[in-house]
């Protein structure tokens, strides 16, 4: 069994050295299938959902199933923890360029977006959600 939550001295995505990790791979299947239900319930309607990878790839697979398949509809960009922020925002103008430079995305220029995080350790850009957010210090 791996623990959710551990005191361990690690170097983050963004390159932050932190004292413990959010270990997302001891989550259950089952678990990341109530958390998507979770999301869809609290967020407003959207086109499709995308993961980032790799942390947000499984979530976004099963949020995608929800989507709307509207244009008018913001695209969901989905991760499982952010600690910056810096990838929700990077994704999305990544999202922006693929439309504009290579015509990847036939229907629109993506305009809106919604992002949802499962944890947020610091306070989320604001177009970002966090399920459950850790305290912020001010």
């Amino acid at each position: 069994m791996v623990d959710l939550f551990q005191s361990v001295d690690f170097k983050s995505h963004s390159g932050l050295d932190l004292t413990w990790k959010i270990e997302m791979d001891a989550l259950s299947d089952s678990d990341w299938f109530t958390i998507s239900r979770m999301i869809r319930e609290y967020s407003e309607p959207f086109s499709e959902a995308v993961g980032i990878p790799t942390g947000g790839v499984k979530l976004g697979n099963l949020l995608n199933q929800y989507g709307t398949g509207k244009d008018e509809d913001p695209i969901l960009i989905v991760d499982d923890v952010l600690t910056t922020g810096d990838s929700m925002e990077d994704y999305k103008r990544s999202i922006e360029y693929i439309y504009i430079h290579h015509r990847k995305r036939t229907k629109r220029n993506p305009a809106n977006y919604i992002g949802w995080v499962v944890f947020a350790r610091t306070k989320p850009p604001e177009w970002v959600n966090a399920l459950f957010q850790m305290p912020i210090t001010i």
